[in-house]
């Protein structure tokens, strides 16, 4: 599928999952959800308001907030300080993260399969011991990257 297909077939997703939640896909939301296709890694506020700087803040973090809420964007923190967003992953495809604790860089990494499948069965017994059904899983290694060492 070409790419503006794919893209106009990701809208289409974004708009109905906030039309459930009563929400619409103003030009603000849409703005966010390209560049968050374009940047094709975690953004953080400061990044969106250099890449869109006719959207205030405030605004892009109301935004932001709703397109979380329809499970559209999900929100990933070393630390208070340094929140980034992206698509989520059932919009993407299932990753993990390295978290730089100093910066605020965030790495997307793709576990191998054979190691996925491992943290899969550790945390599916993990669960059964406590009566607990696991919806997903995320790995966010925190740490220092190369550039703060």
């Amino acid at each position: 599928m070409p790419a503006h297909g794919m893209a106009d077939e990701l809208h289409d997703v974004v708009e109905h999952r906030l039309r459930r939640i009563d929400q619409r896909y103003t030009a603000g939301r849409r703005a966010i959800i390209d560049l968050l296709v374009s940047a094709e890694h975690p953004v953080s506020i400061a990044d969106i308001a250099e890449r869109l700087p006719s959207l205030p803040r405030s605004s892009a973090y109301r935004h932001l907030v709703d397109l979380q809420a329809a499970g559209v964007v999900r929100r990933i923190t070393a630390n208070d300080e340094f929140t980034r967003f992206e698509l989520d992953e059932n919009l993407t495809g299932h990753h993990h993260h390295l978290l730089c604790v100093n910066c605020g860089k965030v790495t997307d990494i793709t576990l191998p399969a054979g190691f996925e499948q491992d943290v899969d069965k550790a945390i599916s017994q993990l669960a059964d011991a406590e009566s607990f059904e696991p919806l997903s899983h995320r790995l966010d290694v925190l740490g220092v990257c190369a550039g703060c060492q």
